[in-house]
């Protein structure tokens, strides 16, 4: 398989040069490539220093640079016969000007500023996620913006923490335990609540291979105790209407988005954070 050097280029933190980076690049299978991100580039000078870097790096094949730097003279600098260049944001940024007829800002960063209500927000959805992880505090299910349900080991804690952090939202999450799953009940808590409640769900081979990567061997592992466990979980969705959600194959990112869509948030003022994971 063929090694690329990659570079991501940013005046700001590289996570957008990064991000549609990589979702370009994971459209060419056959290529191991070697990341880094070099971000804060400011002057002509730190990115001469910066591109010297790079070609000290990769004497042997050119590296492939993508790079989202508003500043021309300082982005220039990277536009070099040695390197590959793409520059992922500006023929963008510029076609958008031309069709609303104003100029963009042009700051590094400005998407990801935060006003102190933003991050107030922000901060108390992190807050909320963790102090509800696991079936903690039911009582307070009322003020949650989705409460994500589910048997051992399909995900609720990660994709919780995400709905906090990338998209400002009260996110609980409630384990279907063995009481739960043999009386055929969830907590009233849950069922109140239920129109913003998913069921997360998953194929038995799926959860036994999950579930032994901990614990080999175990009877928790076993394909038979996973069968059984989706097999009540779903019936329990069924019992109590619930939204249903497979996260089989699925990236965190993909089931945060999903979650965000079945509780309807995506209609309302949450749709902008459907926006920024495009």
């Amino acid at each position: 398989m063929q090694m690329k050097n990659v570079y991501y280029i940013s005046g700001s933190t590289a996570i957008l040069a990064e991000d549609m980076g990589r979702a370009l690049l994971a459209q060419f299978s056959g290529f191991r490539f070697k990341e880094e991100k070099i971000p804060f580039i400011h002057t002509v000078a730190e990115a001469e220093e910066a591109l010297n870097r790079i070609l000290d790096q990769c004497k042997e094949e050119k590296p492939l640079l993508f790079c989202t730097i508003m500043d021309q003279h300082t982005r220039d600098v990277f536009n070099h016969p040695d390197v590959l260049f793409f520059d992922i944001f500006l023929e963008t940024l510029e076609k958008v000007e031309t069709s609303l007829g104003v100029c963009a800002l042009r700051e590094p960063g400005y998407s990801r500023h935060f006003t102190m209500s933003k991050m107030t927000k922000r901060v108390d959805a992190i807050h909320y996620s963790l102090e509800h992880d696991d079936g903690t505090k039911p009582k307070d299910y009322d003020i949650a913006d989705l409460i994500l349900v589910g048997v051992s080991r399909t995900g609720k804690t990660p994709v919780s923490i995400y709905l906090a952090t990338h998209m400002e939202l009260k996110a609980a999450n409630f384990p279907l335990t063995a009481d739960h799953l043999g009386k055929h009940e969830l907590p009233k808590e849950i069922v109140k609540n239920k129109s913003r409640a998913i069921g997360l769900t998953a194929s038995p081979r799926y959860l036994h291979e999950i579930r032994e990567k901990r614990y080999h061997g175990s009877t928790y592992a076993s394909l038979d105790t996973c069968t059984r466990e989706l097999q009540q979980a779903r019936q329990l969705y069924r019992r109590y209407d619930l939204k249903t959600l497979n996260v089989e194959g699925r990236s965190i990112e993909e089931l945060a988005v999903q979650a965000v869509q079945l509780v309807g948030k995506g209609k309302t003022r949450r749709g902008k954070y459907l926006a920024k994971l495009r």
